[in-house]
């Protein structure tokens, strides 16, 4: 079930209604043997002192992406590049890779307003906060809501994760940028 909510906000209560389980807690504390065994990954939301209204619930990754596929059933290439879940898979490969590679003493968080405004990763490092999107596309596009989700956390620097094979520039100085550019290029001035 919990490969099926790759990169989903979650939500106990249903998740126990979808198995047939008396009580939330018993997914909850599943849900924490998950963790603490390193098997998945509960991504926490991003909070500032103002007064938008925020998502406050975790969102969740299977952290390694060969279990992932594997409890999906996808063995092939052409299984996963036609599968609906290929968008959460690959952000959650990307972010895996970045809390890997993270800097001591920087977070990392997700960002998301009940109007829409968000980021798949904020990283916060002293007074530093770094905004992420991350897009499986050659020739990603954001949305309104990326640029709104930027200044709400008052970010330094912004970029948009894709598979691209060079780096360039956006509006209002958002960097489009590889995975592998983003750990050399950006992480290390963190």
């Amino acid at each position: 079930m919990l490969a099926h909510l790759q990169g989903g906000q979650w939500n106990a209560s249903n998740l126990s209604r979808s198995m047939g389980m008396a009580s939330p807690k018993t997914s909850e504390s599943d849900l924490d043997v998950l963790v603490d065994a390193m098997m998945v990954r509960r991504w926490p939301p991003f909070f500032t002192n103002g007064s938008k209204r925020l998502v406050k619930s975790p969102k969740i990754y299977v952290r390694d992406s060969g279990i992932l596929h594997a409890l999906l059933g996808i063995v092939q290439l052409k299984d996963w590049q036609g599968h609906p879940i290929v968008g959460a898979s690959w952000e959650g490969f990307v972010i895996e890779q970045i809390a890997c590679n993270l800097p001591i003493g920087a977070q990392l968080f997700y960002y998301r307003t009940q109007a829409g405004s968000e980021l798949d990763l904020v990283i916060e490092k002293g007074l530093k906060r770094i905004a992420v999107e991350i897009k499986l596309s050659t020739s990603p596009q954001v949305k309104k809501g990326f640029w709104q989700a930027i200044k709400d956390i008052d970010a330094t620097e912004a970029y948009v994760i894709a598979p691209v094979n060079q780096s360039y520039a956006l509006k209002d100085g958002a960097i489009v940028i590889s995975p592998l550019d983003f750990l050399n290029q950006a992480l290390p001035i963190l």
